[in-house]
């Protein structure tokens, strides 16, 4: 929701693990009908690059989806810069 505008990659902003995401048109409702899904929040983000004092996200980067308690899956990134 919130990218960090001070460092881009390619010209365009990083995220941090500090933002949550909304979703919009998840699919998924679990048995027991407490879905969709509809923010997700970081949980594991780079070990040794940070910005603005937060770790940045990666492709390796992983999300809980609420309300549905389900992993978040990472469909696209960009591919020029990699990080630990």
């Amino acid at each position: 929701m919130v990218p960090f505008p001070r460092v881009t990659v390619s010209g365009m902003p990083i995220t941090t693990m500090a933002s949550p995401y909304i979703i919009i048109g998840c699919p998924f409702v679990p048995p027991g009908g407490n879905g969709p899904c509809v923010t997700a929040q970081w949980i594991v983000g780079a070990t040794r690059v940070i910005a603005g004092g937060m770790p940045v996200l990666l492709q390796t980067s992983q999300a809980i989806c609420s309300p549905t308690v389900t992993p978040l899956n990472i469909i696209l990134t960009q591919t020029r810069v990699t990080g630990l």
